[in-house]
């Protein structure tokens, strides 16, 4: 996709989507709302949940879905069976947990396909939770077997990004982490089994390709990743570079994710505590007044539309980071609140998760009926935070 500037439509106020649904319109909002009580928040999640799980396979709301999408061990679906798992954490209904364990059975509890791709490694993270809530070392066994193949012979090529021909597969980096995103699909997956197996190298994998992956794409000036090579050298409209909202997203939510698999006297966990941050202290600049993240985050905000995916990562992030007694209440707890207002006005009367970027690999335009998988995620994930916060 080529990057397309949303300033034009910044604002445009949408009323009705072809398919006869509500498009809501975000209003801004100036300050910082009240946090709202766990039953709202959960009441809300479950909503939203059970509306994406009665779509697993009528995607008639999503045009731009690729086949790939219907499937749970792709990415797109993956995300959200994990942040299912928040969710069924702390719901006190059984259908959740029930919804996993029945799609972890039909899958075989397998990896994606593709044995080197992160993308097809995020799975893994809701077999293991269902192996620790009742469904034992078989859910674990198809994902050690994949990794094992992969520790016995690792890639060692480059991470310059290289797009291929449409049509002729993935690029050849992306046999290793060469995209932010993949930080968010693989590494927790990895340190968890590494947690539960206590088999040390799985996690010594995962940090010694993490910290690859950071020392290419992490700007130290600005704090932030790159989605990937390709765009070292690329500026927006106003000569700022481009840093995707949802790629740091990936990366931000990823690592709350990732950080509680770590043992609190890991010597390599103080490595990813300060990147997290380092990262929160630059994102909490970087919300808009209405309480989203622009796609574009560098961009001009009175200028950016609204996003609900990156969003809901941020979210997601801040609330756990809060507490977790990693970042400061007083600082970040408005940002997480107004936030989270934000993403609740996103969910349109029905259920479904609104404003979400469409599949990409960098900003781009989105609409008030756009709705995904992980979209559905990110606010799954972000609504779990903020109900432990009201606690």
């Amino acid at each position: 996709m080529k990057l397309k500037l949303a300033a034009a439509l910044a604002g445009v106020a949408l009323t009705t989507a072809g398919s006869g649904m509500a498009r809501p319109v975000a209003p801004a909002v100036a300050t910082a709302p009240a946090l709202p009580s766990r039953a709202q928040v959960m009441a809300s999640m479950e909503r939203v949940a059970d509306w994406q799980l009665t779509h697993l396979d009528d995607l008639s709301y999503m045009p731009a879905a690729r086949p790939s999408t219907k499937r749970a061990r792709d990415w797109q679906q993956a995300t959200f069976w994990v942040a299912l798992t928040h969710l069924a954490d702390r719901s006190s209904s059984v259908r959740y947990k029930d919804a996993i364990f029945a799609k972890g059975k039909e899958e075989g509890w397998r990896l994606g396909d593709r044995l080197y791709h992160a993308d097809d490694h995020i799975i893994g993270a809701a077999w293991i939770w269902a192996a620790r809530h009742g469904a034992g070392a078989q859910a674990l066994a198809p994902m050690r077997a994949s990794f094992n193949q992969i520790l016995a012979a690792p890639k060692t090529n480059d991470l310059l990004f290289t797009a291929p021909e449409p049509g002729k597969g993935d690029p050849t980096c992306t046999t290793r982490w060469c995209w932010c995103d993949a930080l968010f699909m693989a590494p927790p997956t990895l340190w968890a089994l590494s947690k539960d197996t206590k088999d040390k190298r799985y996690a010594a994998f995962a940090d010694k390709e993490y910290r690859a992956t950071t020392d290419y794409l992490f700007d130290k000036s600005e704090d932030l990743y790159f989605r990937d090579s390709r765009f070292f050298d690329q500026r927006g409209a106003h000569g700022e570079k481009l840093f995707w909202s949802r790629g740091n997203g990936w990366v931000f939510s990823g690592l709350a994710r990732m950080i509680p698999e770590i043992p609190a006297k890991d010597p390599r966990r103080p490595y990813y505590v300060k990147l997290f941050k380092e990262m929160a202290a630059k994102l909490v600049k970087l919300q808009r007044g209405n309480g989203y993240w622009p796609p574009s985050l560098l961009a001009d905000p009175e200028r950016s539309q609204d996003e609900s995916s990156g969003t809901g990562f941020y979210v997601h992030g801040m609330a756990w980071g809060i507490k977790a007694g990693l970042l400061d209440r007083k600082t970040y707890l408005p940002a997480v609140t107004k936030g989270w207002a934000a993403l609740e006005r996103a969910v349109q009367p029905n259920g479904m998760l609104g404003w979400v970027q469409q599949v990409s690999d960098r900003p781009d335009v989105v609409k008030a009926e756009d709705a995904q998988f992980y979209g559905t995620g990110a606010y799954l994930l972000a609504g779990a935070a903020v109900h432990d916060l009201t606690r």
